[in-house]
């Protein structure tokens, strides 16, 4: 039986028994209510925004797990921005690099947020991690990257295989140059297969750790209702699954959640994605593991202004012994290889939530 005659299965039981399809809304919420919260959290910024929207901006950057492991504190020039570890994920990050990744993300999304709405300013990076943007007063300075925070996603489902043209790709490669970083663009089909191998390799690994199968499950949220009510976590219906209730969700992914099914989603994935670029940085260490953060989400807007869509196929970096083959793919061995990610052309899915700019403050 595969995956979604059972899940068909056993929606069709749960009504019978029962609940109705008034019980099955109250239990699960209605997307057309999720796609109106979702908009709301992603509306454009006014002119000379107060520093929580900028902040409701930041807040929006890609983020593992989307656990949204920061904490932001406010000053009279300047938002700091502190790791969360108390929304760590130790099973699949054991060493915090994601999170620091994401601190990096969020912290180059307000930097371009704020530089163009007329708050130039650097940003700073602690050797523990502590990231903060000091800024002035200036012209605004809107610009492609700017437009493209709200519409950017984690786009996971099938694409369509067409190529990107070489001009875009060189916009794509300039806008991830950050100092401390590389960024390696794979396109070639014979150097796709060796990665997508190593993702398949890497998910049997993970999906043999139960460890991380129950890491993950936390943070998946069934339904709208659940999405809304937490603001994070990974919403089934972003990566084409089903919506459930929250029992029968958790039931639905403990029996239906295998390795078989998720290898051949990734090998989709892959196969029908335009190129991979995996992200290296000069060290391993918090300050550069947040400035290779800073370089995806450029990349990632770059690749959102060009009609493009992107996610992560991590699984070759979070298996370490998976590291070496992979780093020597690309050209570094040697090095630490921090985050693979494809891109290609695919749809819109339903954005992920964001928690309430309160609950990020210090």
């Amino acid at each position: 039986m595969n995956r979604r005659s059972f899940v068909a299965g056993m929606i069709g039981g749960v009504a019978l028994g029962g609940i109705g399809i008034w019980g099955w809304r109250a239990s699960t919420g209605s997307m057309s209510e999720y796609t109106r919260y979702a908009a709301a959290q992603r509306t454009d910024l006014p002119q000379d925004p107060p520093l929580h929207d900028l902040i409701r901006y930041a807040t929006l950057a890609p983020n593992s797990h989307n656990t949204q492991p920061w904490r932001c504190a406010v000053g009279k020039n300047s938002i700091g921005l502190l790791p969360d570890f108390s929304r760590s994920t130790p099973a699949v990050d054991p060493d915090n690099h994601h999170l620091f990744v994401s601190l990096g993300c969020a912290i180059e999304t307000l930097r371009i947020a704020a530089e163009a709405t007329g708050r130039p300013g650097d940003v700073n990076v602690e050797e523990t991690g502590a990231a903060s943007y000091v800024f002035s007063s200036g012209m605004p300075r809107p610009g492609p990257m700017f437009a493209a925070i709200p519409r950017r996603q984690s786009t996971r489902t099938d694409y369509d295989r067409r190529p990107v043209l070489a001009a875009d790709l060189e916009t794509l490669a300039r806008a991830a140059a950050v100092p401390g970083t590389g960024l390696v663009l794979i396109t070639e089909r014979p150097q796709l297969d060796r990665i997508r191998d190593l993702v398949v390799a890497g998910n049997d690994a993970q999906m043999a750790d139960r460890a991380y199968l129950a890491e993950l499950k936390h943070w998946l949220r069934f339904n709208p209702r659940t999405a809304m009510a937490s603001g994070d976590g990974l919403f089934s219906a972003s990566s084409g699954n089903p919506v459930l209730p929250d029992a029968l969700g958790s039931r639905a992914f403990d029996l239906v959640f295998t390795a078989n099914a998720e290898n051949n989603k990734y090998r989709r994935w892959i196969d029908s994605s335009a190129g991979i670029a995996v992200f290296v940085g000069d060290r391993e260490d918090k300050t550069h593991w947040i400035a290779v953060g800073r370089a995806c989400q450029r990349f990632a807007l770059a690749a959102t202004s060009l009609g493009l869509r992107c996610s992560f196929v991590n699984q070759p970096v979070e298996v370490a012994r998976f590291r070496p083959e992979l780093a020597e793919i690309v050209g570094a061995s040697g090095k630490r290889p921090d985050l693979v990610m494809r891109f290609g052309y695919g749809p819109v899915t339903p954005f992920s939530l964001r928690r309430p700019v309160r609950a990020v403050l210090l």
